[in-house]
């Protein structure tokens, strides 16, 4: 195993968040880090060493994200059904608390619109600066900024709507 193949192991956690914020629903965001990781494997001779490869992944995986969603025909098209929760067994009142308040936030999340919800996710989640969340979505640092101070005010709204 190369060292570009073992640092792509390593974002796999980031990489799955990321792709968390941008899909509906786990399967689709499976699928998305998937692809995203087909396409860097494949465009190995691309990526600069020395330059930072998180950057260029999530760069890779906004693109594919973008060619997906226009690839869908709205109503007819999904990746997969929507599955049942994915933890089970679990009986801790800390974990059911913890589980609510997760899906309170994702559920806010993905009420966002996509270019806010990429850039809370890039900033807030992923801890990335403002300069290179700015690079990875190709937009201007006072374009990221404003999405950012909209997409916080909206989760802060609605986060502080929900019953508790």
């Amino acid at each position: 195993m190369t060292d570009f193949q073992r640092e792509i192991i390593a974002l796999l956690p980031r990489l799955r968040r990321l792709a968390r914020a941008l899909a509906a629903n786990v399967s689709d965001a499976d699928d998305l880090v998937q692809l995203t990781v087909e396409r860097a494997l494949e465009r190995a001779g691309q990526w600069r060493p020395g330059s930072r490869l998180d950057s260029w992944m999530f760069r890779i995986m906004k693109n594919a994200w973008i060619d997906e969603t226009r690839g869908r025909v709205r109503q007819s098209r999904i990746f997969a059904p929507e599955e049942e929760r994915e933890h089970v067994g679990t009986d801790g009142s800390g974990a059911m608390h913890a589980r609510l308040e997760l899906r309170d936030v994702e559920a806010a999340m993905g009420r966002l619109p996509e270019d806010q919800r990429v850039a809370v996710a890039l900033v807030l989640v992923e801890g990335m600066s403002y300069r290179e969340a700015a690079e990875v979505l190709q937009v201007p640092e006072g374009t990221l900024t404003s999405r950012l101070v909209r997409g916080r005010a909206a989760l802060m709204s609605q986060l502080q709507e929900t019953p508790q």
